[in-house]
This record gives C-alpha cells, sequence and structure tokens, in this order.
C-alpha cells in the first residue's frame, strides 16, 4: 500500500501550545501510516481512506488526522472498547455530520473523549465531588460518566438535555489526538444506528466507509464491549447502560 508525503512540523492546540511532544514522550507511542489512494476501499464501494497505523511516525498520522478534524471533518478512530467517530464538538457543521453518518436523530446527544481529568472538568458545569472520586478510580478506562455539560458546549452536542458523558479512554493514539487538537473530541461509535458496534476497521469500512472520508486502522480492538455509562445526579449515580466496567466494580457508588 502506497505512502502519501505530507509536510512535516507541529500541530498546535487551541490556544497555540506545542501539545504533541508532552503526550507523545510520555506515551511511548509511535505509528506508521500506510494510506490507500483515494477511490481504495477494503471492502464495497467505499471512499474511505484508510490509515493503517503500525509502530512508527506517529507524528504524520496525528498531523494528518488533526487537521482534517480541526477542519470539521469526522475520523474513525479505533479505542479501548469500539471505534468511534472523532469529530470537533465545537463545529455544529462536524456535530451534522457525525449525526449524518450514523443515521441518528438529531437530538440524541453526543459522548466527549477527552485527555484528563482537568479536561473534563472543564467541560462539565461544577461537577460533585462523586464526579471526580469516579474518574479516579476508573479512568483511563471504559467507564463514561455523564453529567451537567459545561455551558460552553453546544446544546447540539448535549442533544438539547443540558447533559454530556465524559471519558477518557485508555488508547494512546485518540489520547494523542485529543492532545494535538486541543480539546475534547466526540467519540460516539463508529457504526449505523441500530447496526452492531465495530471492533476493527473493516468492519467500520463495511457500514460507514462510503460517508466518512478517514478510518484509522489500529487493528481489532482490545475490548468488544462499550463502555459503562453512569449518569450522576449530584453524589447519587445510575447505571443507564452497562459496559466494561461491571456493576459489581461501581456497587460503592451507586445510590
Amino acid at each position: 500500500m502506497p505512502y502519501r508525503t505530507l509536510s512535516r512540523g507541529w500541530v498546535r492546540g487551541e490556544k497555540g501550545q506545542k501539545t504533541k511532544a508532552r503526550f507523545l514522550t510520555g506515551l511511548k507511542a509511535c505509528v506508521t501510516v500506510s494510506v490507500a489512494p483515494q477511490g481504495t476501499s477494503l471492502a464495497g464501494d467505499s471512499m474511505a481512506e484508510i490509515l493503517k497505523i503500525d509502530p512508527a511516525r506517529l507524528e504524520f498520522v496525528l498531523d494528518y488526522s488533526t487537521r482534517m478534524i480541526l477542519a470539521g471533518k469526522v475520523v474513525a478512530v479505533p479505542t479501548d472498547t469500539l471505534y468511534g467517530l472523532a469529530a470537533d464538538p465545537f463545529n455544529l457543521a462536524a456535530v451534522s455530520e457525525v449525526n449524518r453518518i450514523k443515521r441518528r436523530m438529531a437530538g440524541r446527544p453526543l459522548p466527549l473523549l477527552v485527555a484528563s481529568v482537568d479536561q473534563a472538568a472543564d467541560s462539565a458545569h461544577d461537577p460533585p465531588r462523586l464526579f471526580f472520586q469516579l474518574a479516579e478510580k476508573f479512568w483511563p478506562g471504559p467507564l463514561t460518566i455523564v453529567v451537567t455539560a459545561s455551558r460552553q458546549l453546544p446544546l447540539k452536542v448535549t442533544g438539547n438535555t443540558g447533559k454530556v458523558g465524559l471519558r477518557w479512554p485508555k488508547a494512546p493514539v485518540v489520547v494523542a489526538l485529543i492532545a494535538a487538537c486541543g480539546r475534547p473530541l466526540i467519540g460516539t461509535s463508529a457504526n449505523l444506528t441500530e447496526q452492531p458496534p465495530c471492533t476493527s476497521a473493516e468492519e467500520v469500512n463495511r457500514q460507514i466507509g462510503d460517508v466518512v472520508p478517514l478510518i484509522l486502522d489500529g487493528g481489532p480492538t482490545p475490548a468488544h464491549v462499550p463502555s459503562t455509562v453512569v449518569e450522576l445526579a449530584g453524589e447519587h449515580a445510575r447505571i443507564i447502560r452497562p459496559g466494561g466496567v461491571p456493576e459489581s466494580e461501581l456497587k460503592e457508588f451507586l445510590g
């Protein structure tokens, strides 16, 4: 599979910081990017571009993916649970595009992926103490915490509910991408509504390869179940979707 050459350089965050180096050094992760020529795919009539993640050249894949996301495009990425759709939550056209790709109702909230507890807290409005207790125990990992959204988040992201699900994934490439973009990213599952979630780039390509422009192929995901979703109401929590964190591990926090 041929390589595409791009100009190389640092991807700056929202405030212009060189955010990439700090995250990549700590993660000790590299990626080599194989690029399928436009118009080729893993299956069917897909027009998606496939970037295969291998051990080398992480700067390349982050630079390319970041440019697409900050331009309002949607990118399919492998996480620690399932493949997800990454997009800029502050770009309303990108939010609409996520819903179009998934064929989902616009009134449903979209979860966000973050790269730290602090970034998650900034995306919430006055998060309760329980939020930080759950984050400390289960993040990074397969737990999504639903809280009152920050007023800085567009209502469209929350589905006009005023609430947002937040998760710090245990997925180095995704965390580095969030850092390079300098903001949380939409992180909903990369599949059609009412269809099975995807655990490989091939499955993503078969379902939505004709409508998503870029798929990062990180191989099969380490887990085949979604994150557990817990909704907070003050210092009380309830499970609204079972997933990667079993209820037995959450019992002390439920009420």
